[in-house]
């Protein structure tokens, strides 16, 4: 009889899942009342059908944050061997990018290096799954210290970057400082070439990334759950 998804997070480690801003960790949190066990940076536990444990940290804003609060959290009990994903929102760079589109990262860069994500086409398949009819684009994910627009973007893109946020490089980073885990990014796109946002804000307004991040935990269990398997 194989392990259950709980017993092999006993043998591997758990998921730790950080954004950076209190509206991706509202979205999370929705989501996470009909998921599996889980606790945030407030408290209270989350129960649910899919099977595993996740807790979700709220870093706070720009990569000095992101790194301070993952460098804390994975010091903390039972971290050693925790799988970490970034989440949020992020500025798609690429022309036809639309808001609700999906960005897994093959790699993060900024510019104090890069790191290569793990088990990217597996998490790609299982959000076309979870997320049906929104693009995923796969792609290499870099960071900046301050939000990006016009010029800006063009010349980021001419790097090969599909997308940019402030936090997934700096906590990707900080996730592999002191030795290899599972990491990986998935942002949903907020902001793209066509449809520049004027601020943050505008995302309380109902735009539908929001409801897209709702929707994408399971993908996030099932990449969890493979990466407690037997490296091949």
């Amino acid at each position: 009889m194989s392990p259950a998804a709980g017993d092999r997070t006993a043998l591997g480690g758990p998921l730790l899942v950080a954004c950076a801003l209190r509206i991706e960790q509202m979205a999370l949190r929705s989501a996470g009342r009909g998921s599996p066990r889980g606790t945030d940076a407030h408290g209270g536990a989350q129960g649910g059908a899919y099977g595993g444990a996740y807790t979700l940290l709220r870093t706070g804003m720009g990569p000095c944050a992101a790194e301070r609060a993952v460098l804390a959290a994975l010091d903390g009990p039972g971290m050693d061997r925790a799988a970490l994903l970034a989440t949020g929102f992020c500025a798609g760079l690429v022309p036809g990018m639309s808001p609700g589109d999906l960005v897994v990262a093959e790699e993060t860069r900024d510019p104090r290096g890069t790191v290569p994500c793990t088990g990217t086409a597996l998490l790609a398949e299982a959000l076309a799954r979870a997320v049906p009819g929104r693009t995923v684009h796969i792609g290499p994910l870099t960071g900046s210290d301050h939000i990006v627009r016009g010029r800006e973007r063009a010349q980021l893109r001419a790097t090969g970057a599909v997308a940019v946020d402030m936090e997934s490089a700096a906590t990707l980073r900080a996730a592999v400082r002191d030795g290899d885990r599972p990491v990986a990014a998935v942002r949903v796109i907020v902001d793209a070439p066509e449809h520049e946002l004027v601020r943050i804000g505008t995302v309380r307004g109902g735009i539908s990334a929001f409801r897209v991040l709702r929707a994408v935990l399971p993908a996030f269990y099932e990449w969890h759950r493979s990466s407690l398997l037997p490296r091949r």
